[in-house]
């Protein structure tokens, strides 16, 4: 009996440790990654399990596939690897930062720019163009708050690895949650 109580402990202690230890490494990444402003398109569903989130597509999330080193050979192995591993080089233009440079191997970056990890969107490229998903993709909001209207952009927080998270989303300018308060109460 107790050698089972034992185990019993031990495993749902490391569950316990897992959990803190992934939820220590996201709140590092959001404190000492860079921040970057990005220009978004809503797309508004709903989740019954999960509820009211808004899907936000980038304009980083579309890239050309001339922005790769070697774009034919890009093409081909986006086209052979969907959902591989794609470092963007981002670098800031007037408001907002914007894809530069792309590669399949992390980029050193100069002054003023960031790299991003994504991984290629299975079924979603075109030969001019390649889909990119950030893990930015979704932004779960209070229910019936999951139909904004006016220009969004988030706020995100990208790590040294690459590695991005949702700081804020902004409506016209103005914290999400800020201005969906206000339209609630009128």
């Amino acid at each position: 009996m107790k050698r089972i109580s034992f185990w019993l402990i031990l495993i749902v202690g490391l569950q316990i440790a897992w959990m803190a230890g992934t939820a220590t490494v996201k709140e590092l990444d959001l404190k000492r990654g860079a921040t970057v402003l990005l220009e978004t398109a809503p797309v508004d569903p709903r989740d019954l399990l999960a509820g009211d989130y808004v899907i936000l597509s980038y304009k980083i999330s579309n890239i050309p596939v001339g922005l790769f080193d070697d774009a034919r050979q890009a093409a081909q192995e986006i086209q052979q690897s969907p959902n591989r591993v794609v470092y963007v080089l981002l670098r800031k233009n007037g408001q907002f930062h914007e894809a530069v440079r792309a590669s399949f191997e992390p980029i050193t970056t100069k002054r003023g720019e960031l790299m991003i990890k994504g991984n290629i969107a299975p079924n979603q490229w075109q030969p001019s163009n390649v889909r990119i998903n950030y893990g930015l993709e979704k932004y779960f909001v209070p229910e019936g708050t999951g139909n904004p209207t006016g220009k969004l952009s988030v706020n995100a927080s990208v790590s040294s690895d690459g590695g991005a998270i949702i700081k804020q989303v902004y409506i016209d300018g103005k914290p999400y949650g800020e201005v969906m308060r206000s339209r609630v109460r009128k």
